[in-house]
């Protein structure tokens, strides 16, 4: 059994065997522009790995999409050998074309290919978490996802990945996968003013499965609300503390994981996630995304 304290926001929440920090990091702004190539400041990129490690962060969102090939690469180089208590989440389901697109490429082949790539740039013998991302850059689309779901938990049962989750999925897809084999997470586009998944949330909850909100800041389009710039103004704090905040009160299955390039942003993300929301900002944040 884990006995992992931390003093990060939110404590900490268990998927299978995995206790991590409810704050999180995304690993996924490590990259250049628009997620492709190296980052601007390879240094700097180090740093931040180092700094969320050191201030007890034990749970990094990565995918050998990333650049490609880059934010796992950095993570190895900054990381490896690897804490016993740090665990790094990755995705397979998608490529990246010379146009920055993000094709899927979900064939059982390609997921093989990319668990192995993955433990190769990671340095690891098995990846502690999988997620299969789903649909397309567009969102959730419908199909059955048990040929590629199947594959990964054919990967599992090899000893290759230890728990498995699922992105970018609709619910009927989550549905589907239930009665193919256990996962531990669902990572899905969530935040103050998306709010499509709040069902599903609590009934992850009730689960036990956890909920990592993609684009938990709006993304490519930071949340704009004059709601959520009025309770920032009344805490003192910025609209996209409050915002993170709100997250971690939510539910207890949220786990954050917003990224940046930079020490200063992220140890300015950490405080703000910890802010106390009262009954009155809380009511007035819910009401934003309805």
């Amino acid at each position: 059994m884990s006995t992992l304290t931390t003093s990060l926001p939110g404590g900490t929440w268990t998927m299978g065997d995995l206790t991590v920090t409810r704050f999180g990091y995304g690993a996924m702004q490590l990259t250049g522009p628009g997620v492709m190539g190296p980052p601007a400041d390879r240094d700097g990129a180090l740093a931040v790995l180092r700094e969320a490690v050191r201030l007890g962060i034990t749970h990094i969102d990565t995918a050998d999409a990333y650049g490609p090939h880059v934010t796992n690469r950095l993570i190895r180089e900054a990381l490896h050998p690897y804490p016993e208590a740090l665990h790094i989440v990755t995705k397979v389901g998608a490529v990246r074309d010379a146009q920055g697109g993000w094709p899927p490429a979900r064939e059982p082949d390609d997921l093989r290919r990319a668990v192995h790539g993955n433990l190769e740039a990671l340095g690891v013998e098995t990846l502690d978490l999988v997620n299969l991302r789903l649909g397309n850059a567009e969102g959730p689309q419908p199909g059955s996802l048990a040929e590629a779901y199947g594959t990964l938990v054919e990967l599992q049962r090899q000893g290759l990945i230890r728990h498995l989750g699922l992105s970018n999925a609709t619910a009927a897809q989550i549905a589907e996968a239930q009665t193919i084999a256990p996962f531990v997470c669902v990572q899905n586009l969530y935040n103050l003013a998306h709010r499509q998944d709040d069902a599903l949330v609590d009934r992850l909850a009730e689960q036990g499965i956890a909920y990592v909100p993609f684009f938990p800041l709006g993304g490519f389009s930071p949340l704009q609300s004059s709601a959520l710039s009025a309770v920032a103004a009344r805490l003192g704090a910025r609209p996209m503390s409050v915002a993170l905040a709100w997250l971690l009160h939510r539910s207890p299955n949220i786990l954050l994981i917003p990224g940046t390039s930079s020490v200063a942003h992220l140890r300015e993300n950490i405080t703000g996630a910890g802010l106390v929301l009262s009954e009155e900002d809380l009511a007035e944040l819910d009401a934003i995304g309805r």
